[in-house]
């Protein structure tokens, strides 16, 4: 949300009226600090009226919120009435990349997130409590998920390294010569 390219890309869509749905993950940090010390608008929902576009924000833990928001917006953008901000309030569950320790975060806030507030568990409960779901068929989605992950990762692993020559597949090519 610091970034230019965030701010022209609601614009344009604002000026010229597109019926695109910007989605914000909103994590909470900039990278390895707390927004609340990056900016005063902490609510990236705050910033849409100064584009003259709608801004929502939905708990980003609740699929059933989220796919709510989501279709309001769809319904303006099908008909006609141009973009749409969504702050999805979410966390962050990992480090900002591989080799950040999140040594920044406080571990009961971390742990807080990860064991009360993790969306799938979310929904799983959502769902048996409305007698849509049984623990055997989530116990069945959940041990199916893991073995898809497994047969990727082996396949990966088991998989030769591309071609050189591959570095430039599917890249184009500007009349230049340059490649973008």
């Amino acid at each position: 949300m610091q970034r230019g390219t965030f701010h022209e890309a609601i614009n344009m869509g604002a000026i010229w009226k597109l019926p695109v749905i910007y989605v914000c993950e909103n994590n909470q940090y900039q990278q390895w600090i707390p927004q609340s010390r990056m900016t005063k608008v902490t609510s990236v929902r705050d910033m849409a009226p100064s584009y003259g576009i709608p801004g929502e924000s939905v708990d980003g833990q609740d699929v059933v919120a989220v796919s709510q928001v989501a279709r309001d917006a769809i319904e303006r953008a099908h008909t006609g009435q141009g973009p749409t901000l969504i702050e999805c309030v979410t966390y962050r569950f990992h480090g900002h990349n591989l080799g950040d320790l999140h040594e920044y975060r406080d571990k009961e806030e971390v742990a807080y997130w990860v064991n009360e507030l993790d969306p799938i568990q979310l929904l799983g409960t959502y769902l048996m409590e409305r007698k849509q779901l049984s623990e055997d068929e989530d116990a069945a989605i959940q041990s199916a998920a893991v073995a898809e992950i497994r047969a990727a990762v082996a396949f990966a692993e088991a998989s030769p390294f591309p071609a050189d020559a591959e570095i430039v597949t599917d890249v184009f090519t500007a009349p230049d010569g340059a490649a973008r």
